[in-house]
C-alpha cells in the first residue's frame, strides 16, 4: 500500500514538473498565435486529450472566436455554441465533464456535430483571470471512457494559469498593436505637418504646386502626382502642376480638361476619394489625361478632392505603375494633405486678389492724383440754352444703361464734362472714371498703357503692369480723341467691347473685364470709314448712343453763365475781388465766333482776370486775336445816356460824367448815385468811367475840398 502512495506521489510530482514546464514554456511566447501552438504542443504532457479547442470571446462583437479547432472541418470559425456545453461553462463559469452518452442526451446538436470524432469523454473549462473572461477550453478523448473529478479540478487550474499567459499575451499584442498605431499616427501628423509647413509658408501659387508634388511623391512612394484645379469661369479643369521625374509622358500645364461625365468631374461633383484602376483608365477614351496614364502603365489612380470652406476648387492626384490597389491610410492621408493644399491655394489665390487690388488702387490713386493735376476744374455744367438743355436730356437718359456712348463735338466744347456727368449718373458712379487720350500717348506706348504689359514682354519691362482697360474694371472708361486710335489696336479694343476680355502684352491667360466706354472725338468718323481710316465694325460698336455737344457760338445765351463762373473761379484763385463786368465787354464776348469754345473762353476771361487792377474785370480787343475786329460789330460811339443829349465827342461825354459825379459828391451807387441819376446800371457806370480814365474817389475828394473852400470863404470876417 505503501509503495502504491509512493508511486501516486511520484506520479502527481511528474505532472506538476511537467505542467510546470509547459506553463514556463507557455508563458516565455509574447505572440497569442505562437501561445496557441505550444499550448497544443506542452498540455500532451499534463492532460490526456485527443482534441483541444480554444474559444476566446470577443467583447465588440459579443461572439466567441475559434483560435485553435480540433478535428471539426465544419466548425464555423465563429459560434456562440448556445446549443452545446460551451455555453453553458461559459454561463455559470463552472467546469462542465461527462462521457459520450450524457453529451448525447443534454446537448444532442453538438453531439451530432462531433459524431464522426467517436468521442469517449469530454470536458469544458472557464478561461478566467481575476479581471477578465477570456473564452472557454474544450478537452475531448477517444481513449479514456471520462474525465474524473480530481482530473477536473487538475484541468481547471491548468486552465487559470493558460488564462493569466493568455491575457499577458493579449495585453502585449494590445500595447503593440498601439504602439504601431500611435507610430503610424505619428508618422502621419508628421507627414501632414512637413507639407502643411511647406505649404504655409509660400504665397505664389507656382511655388505651392511644386513644393507639393515634390513632397507627395515622396511621401506616397508614388511615381507620378498632379494638381487639377477647376475654373469657375469657364467650368472646366486645368492642369496645373505635375511631378514625373522621366517615368510618364508629361502633359502640358495650362492645359484644359472639360468637365463632361468623366471620373475626374465625378469625383469634383460627389467630393469623395476615389482610386481608378488601369481597366476604368483605358476605358475612359474620351478623357486625354486618364488615357494617357493608362498607356504609360499606371495601374491605381488615387483621386481626392481639394476642398476649402465648402468650396471644391480642384482635384490631388497620385498615381502607382506597380500596385493596383491604395490602401485606406495612405488615402486617409492624402485626404487631409489635400485638405491643407487646398488652404493654402485659397489663401494664395486671396494674396494674390489682394495683391492686384493693393496694386490696381495704387495705380488708381497716381492716375487720379494725375488727373487732378490735369483736370480742367469744371465744377459744374454750366449754361441754360435750349441746345445744352437737350444734351443735359440725353445724358440722363443714357447714363443709368451700361450702353457706349460717343461724344462728338468740336475742340473746347467740353465733352469730358459730359462724360463724366453720364459717369456721376450711373450705377457705377461709387468706381473709378479713368481717362485715356489716345493722341496723348505714342502709338508704340499706347497699346501698353491700354492692356498693360508682363514682366520682359518687351525691352525695358522690368514689372508686371496694370493697363487702363483692368484698372476701369467694374468701371467706365473714357478714351478721349478716339479717332486718333491706330488702324491695329481697334480689333483688340473690339474684343473687350465683345467678349469683355483681353491679354496683357506678354500674357497668355485672358483677363476678364466689365467695363463702359465712353468715347470722344472732334473728328469725323464716318468720312474716316468711308476713306479706310477707321474700321467700319469698331465705329458701330462705338457709335451705340451718340452725342453731339454743339459749339459755342450756337449757343450765345450761355456765354454770360460761363463768364461769371470764370471770373469768379480765377479770382479767387489768385485772391482777387472782381464783382463786376462791363456790359460792352459781355456784349463783345457774346458776339465773338469762339472757334476754341469754351476752352479758349476760359483762357481768355483768365488773361482778362490776371490784367484787371479792380474790382471792374478788364478786357481788351487784343485779347481775341487776330480778326477779331472783323467778328466784332462795334459803333464808332457809345450809346447815349438815357435823359442827356447825345454827346457829339468823347469830351464832352467825359465832362458829363465828371460833372454829374461832381454834383453826386463823387457817390456812383445807390438812390443818390450818379448812377440812378445817369438811368443806367452801376456797372454800366463803372466801365465808362473806367474808359475815361475818372476815379470816383479822386472826384469825390476834390468835391470836398471845393465845399471847404466855399465854407471858409463864404464864413464872416471878425
Amino acid at each position: 500500500m505503501t509503495d502504491q502512495l509512493a508511486g501516486a506521489n511520484y506520479a502527481w510530482m511528474s505532472r506538476y514538473e511537467a505542467l510546470l514546464q509547459a506553463l514556463e514554456t507557455i508563458s516565455a511566447q509574447r505572440d497569442l498565435r505562437s501561445l496557441v501552438r505550444q499550448l497544443k504542443e506542452q498540455l500532451h504532457t499534463v492532460v490526456e486529450f485527443t482534441f483541444f479547442d480554444l474559444l476566446l470571446y470577443d467583447p465588440e462583437a459579443d461572439k466567441m472566436t475559434l483560435i485553435v479547432p480540433g478535428a471539426l472541418p465544419d466548425l464555423p470559425p465563429e459560434h456562440r455554441f448556445q446549443d452545446g456545453p460551451g455555453y453553458v461553462v461559459w454561463t455559470t463559469q463552472e467546469p462542465v465533464s461527462c462521457d459520450i452518452a450524457e453529451l448525447t442526451r443534454r446537448w444532442p446538436a453538438y453531439a451530432e456535430l462531433r459524431r464522426s470524432e467517436k468521442l469517449k469523454a469530454y470536458c469544458a473549462v472557464p478561461l478566467t483571470t481575476l479581471q477578465h473572461r477570456l473564452g472557454i477550453l474544450h478537452f475531448s478523448s477517444t481513449k479514456i471512457s471520462s474525465y474524473g473529478e480530481e482530473e477536473v479540478r487538475f484541468i481547471h487550474r491548468v486552465a487559470s494559469q493558460i488564462a493569466i499567459a493568455i491575457d499577458n499575451a493579449i495585453n502585449f499584442e494590445s500595447s503593440r498593436e498601439l504602439d504601431r498605431k500611435l507610430t503610424l499616427e505619428r508618422d502621419h501628423l508628421a507627414n501632414l505637418l512637413a507639407v502643411t509647413n511647406a505649404v504655409v509658408s509660400r504665397l505664389e501659387l507656382k511655388d505651392i504646386f511644386e513644393e507639393v508634388v515634390t513632397r507627395l511623391q515622396k511621401l506616397m512612394s508614388c511615381e507620378f502626382t498632379s494638381i487639377i484645379l477647376y475654373d469657375e469661369t469657364s467650368g472646366q479643369l486645368r492642369w496645373e502642376a505635375a511631378s514625373n521625374p522621366g517615368r510618364l509622358p508629361m502633359l502640358p500645364i495650362g492645359m484644359t480638361i472639360p468637365m463632361g461625365e468623366t471620373p475626374l468631374a465625378r469625383i469634383l461633383r460627389s467630393r469623395q476619394p476615389e482610386t481608378l484602376r488601369r481597366e476604368e483608365l483605358l476605358a475612359e477614351r474620351e478623357s486625354t489625361v486618364l488615357t494617357t496614364l493608362a498607356n504609360a502603365g499606371v495601374r491605381a489612380l488615387c483621386t481626392v478632392p481639394l476642398i476649402s470652406r465648402g468650396n471644391t476648387i480642384g482635384l490631388l492626384s497620385v498615381a502607382y505603375t506597380a500596385r493596383d490597389e491604395v490602401d485606406e491610410t495612405q488615402t486617409q492621408l492624402l485626404v487631409e494633405i489635400a485638405g491643407q493644399v487646398a488652404t493654402s491655394i485659397d489663401n494664395a489665390r486671396a494674396y494674390r486678389e489682394i495683391s492686384q487690388l493693393h496694386d490696381r488702387l495704387a495705380n488708381e490713386k497716381l492716375y487720379l492724383e494725375e488727373e487732378l493735376r490735369n483736370e480742367h476744374n469744371f465744377k459744374e455744367i454750366v449754361g441754360d440754352s435750349l441746345a445744352l438743355r437737350r444734351v443735359l436730356a440725353q445724358v440722363e437718359m443714357v447714363a443709368h444703361s451700361d450702353s457706349t456712348v460717343l461724344i462728338r463735338g468740336e475742340t473746347g466744347t467740353g465733352k469730358e464734362l459730359i462724360a463724366r456727368a453720364i459717369h456721376d449718373l450711373s450705377a457705377r458712379r461709387t468706381r473709378t472714371l479713368l481717362k485715356l487720350n489716345c493722341a496723348a500717348i505714342p502709338p508704340g506706348l499706347l497699346e501698353s498703357e491700354m492692356f498693360g504689359h508682363e514682366r520682359g514682354a518687351f525691352t525695358g519691362a522690368i514689372a508686371q503692369r496694370m493697363g487702363r482697360i483692368e484698372l476701369a474694371d467694374q468701371g467706365t472708361l473714357f478714351l478721349d480723341e478716339v479717332g486718333d486710335l491706330p488702324l491695329e489696336l481697334q480689333p483688340k479694343l473690339l474684343r473687350v467691347l465683345q467678349e469683355r476680355e483681353f491679354e496683357r502684352i506678354g500674357g497668355r491667360s485672358p483677363i476678364h473685364v466689365n467695363i463702359r466706354l465712353i468715347a470722344a472725338t472732334n473728328r469725323d468718323l464716318e468720312k474716316m470709314v468711308a476713306e479706310r481710316q477707321y474700321r467700319s465694325d469698331f465705329y458701330y460698336r462705338l457709335n451705340v448712343f451718340p452725342i453731339v455737344i454743339p459749339p459755342l457760338r450756337e449757343r450765345p445765351e450761355d456765354i454770360p453763365g460761363l463768364v461769371r463762373h470764370f471770373t469768379l473761379k480765377f479770382a479767387r484763385r489768385m485772391n482777387r475781388t472782381i464783382d463786376t463786368i462791363p456790359t460792352e465787354a459781355m456784349e463783345r464776348l457774346m458776339k465773338f465766333s469762339w472757334p476754341g469754345n469754351v476752352r479758349e473762353l476760359e483762357n481768355v476771361i483768365e488773361r482778362a482776370v490776371i490784367l484787371s487792377r479792380g474790382p471792374v474785370l478788364h478786357l481788351a480787343k487784343s485779347e481775341f486775336g487776330a480778326g477779331a475786329e472783323m467778328q466784332l460789330t462795334e459803333t464808332a460811339s457809345t450809346p447815349p445816356i438815357p435823359g442827356f443829349p447825345a454827346p457829339q465827342q468823347a469830351g464832352d461825354e467825359r465832362e458829363l460824367l465828371l460833372q454829374v459825379l461832381r454834383d453826386c459828391n463823387g457817390v456812383v451807387a445807390g438812390p443818390k448815385g450818379a448812377a440812378a441819376r445817369l438811368g443806367i446800371s452801376r456797372s454800366t457806370l463803372f466801365s465808362r468811367l473806367q474808359s475815361f480814365h475818372i476815379s470816383p474817389r479822386e472826384v469825390r475828394q476834390t468835391s470836398r475840398r471845393q465845399q471847404l473852400t466855399r465854407a471858409i470863404k463864404s464864413a464872416p470876417k471878425e
